[in-house]
């Protein structure tokens, strides 16, 4: 068989128990590290995973063809994940070089099929999100201190650590969301900072929800939520941030983008670009990610992103990378939507919890194995904006933490945690 072949070339760490669709085991080992089985059930799936894996084991798994063995969905990914990566697949290389040379043409995006791109995945039923998503339905990643956070606490954190990097040090500054979400960050801006934010997004799923939280929150005098593409953006604002839509802009669109940042801020405003990345330089997107999950989408290495910062006249004033922290969101995710997958089931079907299941395990071995990490990038006009050392960032976010007493002078401290609203 030519894929026992491929295993036993592959499999060198770990062990990977197989059983053949003519009900053959057979038992790769390497050395010591995770196990797991698979279960090939067809012919068909056995020759796709010889031919075309990557795109072959998630669908195999969403049809049935491919199920564990004696194991969980995300102890086989490992350990076919984690060999992958170190050993390689002969026809997967092949894939990858194919990938690579069509991937301008994959990340086109003009606004009409950005519109349709956004539509594919963020448009689902509400009801979804809510179900394994924190209660702000933050869907980025998180941020763990100490890595004993709580998911909400862990997502109140990386609210809080991006405001402190937007230096909101007065209220009633104006603030652009791109790609807003539910509305989460908007709203965290204007209730605890006094902002006055417009956020932006191409689902409409999302901007009913976005809207309807602002009314409910009593935040609609300062918040307000658009349907729009960040490219038809016109007014500058003293600050710009955006939480995991770089993502889907398209890497012929780099440059663009920032242009039509700079465009948008004022001449001393600062803004906050927070998206997922590659450490191991520029490659191309899952094709069963892009085909299922995030057409157009693709995390970018920084070396890619850079260059499209410098001509656009940007100054990159700080950057930071966030290495395990969106594996931990992602295990959050992953035991939420397994607690809650009968009801996500009846919204659906068997086939969309398997795709969605095998996209949250997939996504977290990224992270843990693939080399995917979050940064965060930090632009601003003007050289001199921004005080020279990072200690703004870390005493704001300190104030974040230790809210105001009502009674405290606020002019000493300089905190804008005044205009908190009580619990």
């Amino acid at each position: 068989m030519l894929f026992d072949r491929v295993l036993s070339r592959m499999i060198r760490c770990g062990t990977l128990t197989v059983r053949y669709p003519d009900g053959t085991c057979r038992v790769y080992r390497g050395t010591d590290g995770p196990s797991a089985g698979m279960n090939i059930r067809t012919r068909r799936a056995e020759w796709r995973l010889l031919t075309n894996p990557a795109l072959a084991l998630g669908e195999g798994y969403m049809d049935g063809e491919i199920t564990p063995l004696d194991g969980s969905l995300y102890e086989m990914m490992d350990v076919l994940v984690l060999n992958l990566m170190a050993h390689g697949h002969p026809a997967e290389a092949l894939m990858e070089k194919l990938r690579w040379l069509r991937r301008h043409l994959d990340q086109l995006n003009p606004a009409s099929r950005a519109r349709r791109n956004v539509a594919h995945h963020y448009d689902l039923n509400g009801r979804l999100y809510a179900l394994f998503l924190d209660r702000d339905r933050q869907y980025s990643c998180a941020y763990f201190p100490t890595g004993q956070e709580t998911l909400e606490e862990a997502q109140e954190a990386k609210k809080r650590h991006i405001a402190a990097k937007l230096k909101l040090d007065q209220p009633d500054l104006t603030v652009l969301d791109i790609g807003c979400g539910w509305g989460g960050m908007a709203l965290y801006l204007a209730r605890e900072y006094g902002a006055r934010v417009t956020g932006i997004t191409l689902s409409t799923e999302q901007l009913q929800l976005a809207r309807a939280r602002a009314e409910e929150a009593g935040l609609a005098d300062r918040v307000r939520f658009e349907l729009m593409d960040y490219r038809d953006w016109r007014q500058p604002v003293d600050r710009v941030v955006s939480v995991g839509m770089f993502e889907h802009v398209g890497i012929d669109h780099y440059r663009g983008f920032f242009r039509t940042l700079r465009g948008a801020l004022k001449e001393d405003g600062v803004a906050l670009i927070h998206a997922i990345g590659r450490s191991d330089g520029p490659g191309s997107t899952n094709p069963w990610i892009a085909r299922y999950i995030f057409p157009g989408g693709y995390s970018p290495a920084l070396s890619e992103v850079l260059p499209a910062v410098e001509k656009s006249g940007l100054w990159a004033t700080d950057i930071e990378i966030l290495r395990l922290h969106y594996a931990q969101t992602l295990a959050h995710w992953r035991r939420r939507f397994a607690a809650n997958r009968d009801a996500i089931q009846s919204l659906y079907d068997e086939r969309f919890c398997r795709m969605f299941e095998f996209y949250l395990a997939g996504s977290e071995l990224a992270f843990r194995r693939m080399g995917h990490m979050n940064w965060q990038l930090q632009l601003t006009r003007r050289v001199d904006t921004l005080p020279l050392a990072r200690d703004y960032m870390i005493q704001a976010e300190a104030r974040g933490l230790c809210p105001l007493d009502p009674h405290q002078d606020a002019e000493v401290l300089g905190s804008p945690v005044s205009l908190k609203r009580p619990d």
